[in-house]
């Protein structure tokens, strides 16, 4: 359904087609309805699906009907995210939508000096975005009142329940004293996520579940190739080397490798940016930024960015490390192939982490194909003829060979046709 069809305030349309938002994905189109009908929803959906939009056109649209100035009123929503990546893209996803209407919105988060926050919370905020650590510290402090929350938005639940922000959740809810809207929002679902989500919404809760056959998104094409360890550096060079155009994100396992990866790509010649929980929070915040801005480049991360963080234009991601906990990988291949875009995405399988890729599968119930290296795409740059190892050219050659695999149909047999005596013949015979 296309958005110029909802009926949602003409300013926010026009927001919308202005960021090419032109109609709902499947979870805005489920979710949207149902948020405006001031139901409770707990909904499931794949990572990159459009989830933020899904919540935030119709609490924008009800608040700007609701007011008659931009003069705030108090806090009437309250969105609770897990990080502080993802409490700053969400408000700017609310700031755009938002543009021009009554609804004013505004992000806090820990890392960062609370003075100026403090100061944005006393001029008046409708929509307020936050971390739990940052939030109670003001809630303490008395610079936050959450008695007028009329919604209240619980973002990436599954992953706040891991980092053990269970019990900050069931206190908030303790201090909304009006009756509210909760909004469930979740990449994955299991007994727990779903008992903790039923004990915070109404029973009769809309329950909207995108449940894809896949884990990994349809529009993204994944590989693994396998690589020794000492050569992982030079594979990852010599695809960058290939492809100077490209946007690619690589995930790393720690820190350490992301600083070490850096300085190998440098040493050749690669530009790149990094972010990981080393960093200060500022300078993570200005490598985000100049990595969404570009229209090519390299971003090196851990998996502090590997869930929620919407980072446009992402052609190819590079898992250098397989990650420790399977469900990761399908959060890192997510950041390419989002929304209706597609994307491809490289895994490198060393022997030690044959294991890592069997969990990986077993999790994604699904066997993830091989990608055949050509040897000289492992050798050190200066040691290579770069006209044979193209990533592209490596991907194609690969669904030739299974293209030929495949067992041609057999040609469909041609029926003989029955020779029909006629009847007019017949009876001329008896004449």
């Amino acid at each position: 359904m296309r958005f110029e069809n909802y009926d949602i305030s003409p300013q926010i349309k026009t927001n919308l087609e202005g960021l090419g938002f032109l109609r709902a994905t499947d979870i805005q189109f489920k979710a949207i309805p149902a948020i405006m009908n001031e139901e409770d929803v707990l909904a499931i959906a794949q990572t990159g699906t459009g989830k933020t939009a899904a919540f935030a056109i119709p609490i924008v649209d009800r608040i700007h009907g609701l007011k008659e100035s931009k003069k705030s009123n108090g806090i009437y929503c309250l969105v609770l995210v897990p990080t502080r990546e993802l409490a700053q893209q969400i408000g700017k996803v609310f700031a755009k939508i938002s543009r021009g209407t009554k609804a004013n919105s505004y992000a806090i988060y820990g890392g960062v000096d609370q003075d100026p926050q403090i100061r944005q919370l006393t001029g008046g905020v409708d929509i307020l975005i936050a971390t739990p650590g940052r939030m109670f510290d003001l809630i303490h402090q008395e610079h936050i009142d959450v008695s007028r929350v009329k919604t209240l938005v619980l973002d990436e639940a599954d992953h706040m329940l891991d980092l053990g922000f269970i019990e900050d959740i069931e206190s908030i809810k303790r201090k909304l004293t009006q009756k509210h809207q909760t909004l469930f929002f979740s990449a994955t679902i299991n007994k727990t996520i779903k008992k903790m989500a039923y004990s915070q919404i109404r029973t009769n809760a809309l329950r909207i579940q995108i449940a894809p056959e896949n884990r990994v998104s349809k529009n993204v094409v994944h590989y693994i190739a396998k690589v020794s360890m000492d050569k992982k550096r030079h594979l990852l060079v010599n695809i960058l080397s290939n492809q100077p155009d490209v946007k690619c994100m690589v995930f790393v396992r720690t820190k350490i490798r992301a600083e070490r990866v850096g300085k190998h790509l440098a040493k050749n010649k690669i530009d790149s940016l990094s972010i990981h929980s080393g960093m200060e929070q500022e300078e993570r915040e200005e490598n985000l930024e100049k990595f969404r801005e570009q229209k090519s480049g390299v971003l090196i991360s851990t998996d502090v960015s590997a869930r929620g963080i919407d980072l446009p234009g992402i052609e190819l991601v590079v898992n250098y490390d397989f990650p420790e906990d399977p469900e990761y990988y399908v959060h890192r291949v997510g950041r390419t192939g989002r929304g209706f875009e597609t994307g491809e995405a490289l895994s490198f399988c060393s022997i030690e982490e044959a294991e890592k890729l069997k969990e990986v599968e077993e999790f994604i119930d699904s066997k993830i194909e091989v990608l055949e290296i050509y040897e000289g795409a492992l050798k050190e740059k200066s040691e290579i003829d770069f006209g044979e190892i193209s990533f592209e050219k490596m991907i194609e050659e690969e669904e030739e060979n299974l293209r030929k695999m495949r067992p041609k149909k057999p040609k469909p047999k041609k029926k003989k046709s029955k020779k029909i005596k006629s009847k007019n013949k017949s009876k001329k015979n008896k004449k």
